[in-house]
């Protein structure tokens, strides 16, 4: 079998002898840092703004979503597996391209993602705080960000189970919304009636709302940027992927459903704290802890973004792709506090100039084009594979570049025709 020679590492690296990342994450931890990338504002704040564009079939659209985010998240297996270093989809286009531009292009869209995700996610942070106690806006996110930039700053495996934490009340919450808020649903839920449209114009809504909703399944691919400290990443970082997927999959499209079905559709659209509201007609009390569930949860997305998108700014400059300052990582923490510093200042000045569902929209056109530029680098990958007499699995990675490229028509199509 031949082996595919990395194109990123080079021994000229200025931080060849620095001090390495350590590997601490096993899969229990991945996984929980995958779903805790993937839940957050997507769910807990978004839900609402997919429904004003599907109306009833919000539901549909987190399905559709999830088909077109699953395929791409198959090519992020196989890549990984092949390709286990920082800064992964940066590396992953460059070796599928060979042209190293086009890795530094996607490795700093990648970091940007994470900045405009974690500027969406603490937009909705104080829209869930100002339920207990109005402060003004750029005090709360300035403060906030402060202190997610020193957990990150802490350390990987202290802040990953920081967030594992997070993570598994975050679960608790959604868990809580399906619990109590479930009796909305009728007795004998029609099927046809709440995943199938019935004409063309709620199929545009579906979709629209689907370009939305894929902001939801953001995140898995950020596990990739950690592999560097992960323990046996070629085996733990296929699965941890795939369990946080589907995970996180079957909460969204079940607590979507229940969402439609507990508010009227205008009071759905314009909620801020959706989950809040829809808790708050059963009891008071259970609106209360979901608003306090839904901060911890929102924090944790901003975390996990900001620990991604400084590993991928280390990762480019390891690989001399990024000015070699970012690769500096401290002697006692192991993380990059340079790297880190800098994503939650930009995460800040973001945060405090743009609106939310503009920042989300933003996330989601960019990071489909890198998945688009992801699945067609496996593909070449696994075209030179064949080459050479390699046994390869192909299929998907063509049709979840193409599933990309179409749910990015349709938006472009909705922003200028409708």
């Amino acid at each position: 079998m031949q082996t595919y020679k990395s194109v990123t590492r080079t021994s000229r690296s200025p931080s060849a002898k620095a001090t390495p990342l350590a590997r601490k994450i096993g899969l229990p931890l991945l996984t929980l840092y995958g779903l805790g990338t993937m839940l957050g504002a997507g769910i807990y704040v978004l839900v609402g703004k997919v429904a004003a564009y599907a109306g009833m079939l919000a539901p549909l659209s987190f399905i559709v979503a999830a088909i077109i985010a699953y395929v791409t998240a198959l090519s992020y297996c196989e890549l990984v597996s092949r390709f286990p270093q920082s800064a992964g989809e940066a590396c992953y286009v460059e070796q599928g391209f060979h042209r190293r531009y086009f890795g530094i292009i996607v490795g700093y869209l990648v970091v940007f993602t994470g900045i405009v995700s974690s500027a969406t996610l603490i937009n909705g942070f104080v829209g869930y705080l100002n339920h207990f106690v109005e402060l003004p806006r750029h005090f709360s996110i300035s403060v906030m960000l402060v202190l997610l930039g020193l957990i990150a700053i802490w350390g990987i495996a202290e802040s990953l189970w920081f967030a594992a934490l997070i993570t598994v009340i975050e679960v608790f919450g959604l868990l809580l919304v399906i619990t109590i808020a479930g009796s909305a649903l009728p007795a004998t839920l029609d099927l046809q009636q709440a995943f199938i449209p019935e004409s063309t114009l709620l199929l545009g809504g579906v979709l629209s709302g689907a370009f939305l909703a894929f902001y939801a399944f953001i995140g898995f691919e950020d596990m990739v940027n950690i592999v560097e400290e992960v323990k046996s990443p070629s085996k733990t970082m296929p699965r941890g992927i795939i369990l946080a997927f589907i995970s996180a999959s079957l909460l969204y499209v079940i607590v979507a459903l229940v969402a439609v079905f507990s508010l009227p559709l205008e009071q759905l659209a314009a909620s801020d704290a959706p989950l809040k509201d829809i808790l708050v007609r059963h009891h008071p009390l259970a609106g209360t802890l979901i608003s306090v569930i839904s901060l911890f949860a929102i924090l944790n997305g901003i975390l996990v973004q900001i620990i991604m998108a400084a590993r991928v700014l280390y990762g480019m400059a390891h690989q001399e792709r990024a000015p070699a300052f970012f690769a500096k990582v401290n002697s006692k923490t192991h993380t990059p506090i340079i790297a880190t510093i800098i994503i939650t200042a930009i995460v800040c000045f973001f945060a405090l100039w743009l609106p939310i569902v503009t920042l989300a929209k933003t996330t989601s056109f960019i990071i489909l084009i890198i998945f688009a530029l992801v699945n067609l680098s496996l593909w070449r990958v696994q075209r030179q594979m064949v080459k050479n007499k390699e046994n390869s699995r192909k299929g998907w990675p063509i049709t979840g570049a193409l599933l990309c490229l179409f749910l990015l028509g349709v938006q472009i199509f909705s922003y200028f025709f409708t």
